[in-house]
């Protein structure tokens, strides 16, 4: 039970995050989820799950923007406290590292995060046998 992200580096100047945005709108694929990180002074990581990664990889082919694409787990969190727990404790009784976690858009009640981890397939195995409930591609028409 995975989904796919899309990982680009872009030179960290003003306009290249827009200009993303640009490139999807252009070919009518919406963002649902987003993480930008620094990677250097010079470099920035953007982290994307779409609602249609087949238009994002023509989008991103015709536009000629270079991209890594990844699965990664749609993990619904509990909204309470230490709801993040119930997610993070039985991956750390597994030994599995979560790579990186940001937030799906557009969910009211618990919402849902996007985990990016370092041994996927066991990662959804325990969560399952936790109760945590992993979406799939329904996470795309959310």
């Amino acid at each position: 039970m995975s989904v796919k992200q899309f990982r680009l580096q872009s030179a960290n100047v003003s306009g290249k995050l827009s200009y993303l945005s640009d490139v999807l709108a252009k070919h009518g694929v919406n963002i649902r989820a987003i993480s930008v990180g620094l990677e250097s002074q010079e470099v920035s990581s953007i982290c994307v799950v779409v609602d249609d990664p087949k238009k994002a990889k023509n989008a991103f082919a015709s536009e000629n923007v270079e991209y890594q694409e990844t699965d990664v787990l749609a993990v619904e969190m509990p909204d309470h406290p230490g709801g993040m727990n119930a997610v993070l404790k039985p991956l750390r009784d597994a030994k599995i590292n979560a790579i990186a976690m940001y937030p799906y858009i557009g969910r009211a009640n618990n919402p849902i995060i996007i985990m990016e981890v370092d041994n996927i397939k066991v990662a959804t195995d325990v969560l399952k046998r936790n109760w945590v409930k992993l979406w799939d591609k329904e996470v795309y028409r959310l």
